[in-house]
């Protein structure tokens, strides 16, 4: 009796603790998931401008093609090839002696020209003085007054022979028509040159230079509409700033103004062709680089962006973007894009501002999940390049 008293105590003790574990087991909460750390940007209505990246190339403003006026020799290349040169500069020379001949020659027909012109002068005035006093003939009178004619006459034609001679040696050191950089030479000393066509060297200024780009004729009216210019020609100068963006996606450090438009469109691309101009100190654009070339459309008030990275879609491509909502809880919403500008996108329905766009952190989020949210911080401290 006694051992069985002994086991039944035991049983109901070990039933007892079991079902205390078992209510203590029931009765207590899970463990509640830690706030997820994460990282939001506070959106506010901007103004955006509307920019457009074209495809363009550099070219000079001007290009000249350095040519010998006269013929002769080349005696010596004066410029160092590829430097920078000014106008009126001495490029080459060509072999001036037989220049210098033509000019005494010219000199000293010049001088006979006088000698007879004077002789010519002192006949005119004894036959005059000889008229006056009824001594000579009218017949000899006239003939000493057209033989002065004559000699001013040979006077003025071998004074022009002297210019044109002194001109011809001037022109045997050929100088630079414009200021710019020069490239290389195309003949070198010793070399027989003409005026019948030949190139020495080429120079083209780079300072300013052109961007030449191409946009449809659509986008053009619409770039007109917003300037507000009517002139045939297109939007005049200074009325719209552009930038360059150089083939490494690096900005320009100057900016330029739009010229003009070409009047037709090319039938077959239907493209106009712009151009812009650019201020180029250091010689950073050189001719036939490609750019791509940012104008300003218009601007877009109240606009709200957000950076490309906190936008993800579904299944259905339907973008969406976590937010931090009411009481630090994740809130997933759908939202439309629009444009994108530098590294956001322009959000046009979706989101107002004051909302805290989560940026970092939204991976393995799910609606209503607690978050630890701090400001996001991109690291360059200015605005992205398209919104400047």
């Amino acid at each position: 009796m006694y051992r069985k008293l002994t086991a039944a105590l035991l049983s109901a003790l070990l039933l007892a603790g079991c079902n205390d574990a078992s209510e203590k087991s029931a009765s207590g909460a899970a463990p509640a998931m830690p706030p997820s750390a994460v990282s939001f940007v506070e959106v506010a209505a901007e103004t955006i401008p509307i920019t457009n990246e074209l495809p363009g190339r550099i070219a000079p403003t001007r290009i000249a093609e350095v040519r010998p006026r006269v013929s002769g020799i080349l005696v010596e290349r004066v410029f160092e090839q590829g430097s920078v040169v000014k106008e009126g500069d001495v490029l080459y020379r060509i072999d001036p002696r037989t220049f210098r001949v033509e000019v005494a020659s010219a000199k000293a027909t010049l001088q006979r020209a006088k000698a007879t012109q004077l002789q010519a002068r002192q006949q005119a005035e004894r036959q005059e003085e000889l008229r006056n006093r009824k001594v000579t003939s009218a017949q000899a009178f006239e003939s000493a007054t057209a033989q002065l004619a004559q000699a001013d006459a040979d006077v003025a034609l071998a004074r022009a022979g002297l210019d044109a001679a002194e001109l011809n040696l001037h022109f045997s050191e050929v100088r630079a028509p414009i200021s710019g950089r020069i490239g290389r030479a195309l003949l070198t000393e010793g070399a027989l040159v003409d005026p019948s066509g030949q190139v020495l060297a080429t120079i083209q200024q780079l300072d300013p230079v052109y961007a030449d780009f191409t946009q449809s004729a659509n986008q053009t009216l619409r770039l007109r509409r917003a300037l507000n210019v009517g002139a045939p020609n297109g939007p005049r100068s200074g009325e719209a700033t552009v930038r360059l963006l150089l083939d490494d996606g690096q900005e320009y450090s100057h900016s330029g103004l739009l010229l003009f438009s070409e009047a037709t469109v090319d039938t077959t691309t239907g493209q106009i062709t712009l151009r812009g101009q650019f201020p180029n100190p250091d010689g950073d654009l050189l001719p036939g680089m490609y750019v791509r070339v940012l104008i300003e459309q218009g601007k877009e008030i109240d606009a709200i962006a957000v950076p490309q990275q906190a936008v993800q879609r579904n299944t259905g491509g339907q973008a969406q973007i976590y937010l931090v909502g009411a009481d630090n809880k994740a809130e997933l919403r759908p939202v439309e894009t629009g444009r994108v500008v530098g590294s956001r996108w322009v959000i046009t329905k979706g989101l107002a501002p004051g909302d805290k766009v989560i940026v970092e952190g939204f991976q393995k989020l799910r609606p209503g999940a607690p978050l630890a949210p701090t400001e996001w911080d991109d690291g360059s401290g200015t605005a992205d390049l398209a919104a400047k």
